[in-house]
């Protein structure tokens, strides 16, 4: 539990998730790997919330260990996507502590 409320305790981790709901509408079409089924590159992260790609990587790292996001690995690029099944299980854990 506590992973889940460190991943959820940054508003630009949450701003990721959110975008990551729709990576096709929320980031620009990569060159290696679909948005959808891969991911999208901890590159397009970085841009997209002003600041440097080892910083997104860390964000990244903090949802990885949380269970919120999959990497997938793909030449030298990560790419990252929800994980619906983690997110659903912090739902659960969180509501169990609030009700």
């Amino acid at each position: 539990m506590n992973e889940i409320t460190k991943a959820l305790s940054s508003q630009r981790r949450q701003q990721v998730l959110k975008w990551l709901l729709d990576p096709v509408t929320n980031f620009p079409a990569q060159h290696t790997g679909d948005l959808e089924k891969d991911g999208v590159c901890v590159g397009f992260i970085a841009d997209k919330l002003g600041i440097a790609q080892p910083s997104a990587t860390s964000h990244m790292k903090i949802l990885q260990e949380a269970g919120l996001v999959m990497p997938t690995r793909i030449a030298q690029w990560t790419f990252y996507r929800r994980d619906e099944v983690g997110i659903e299980h912090a739902r659960s854990v969180l509501g169990s502590i609030l009700s």
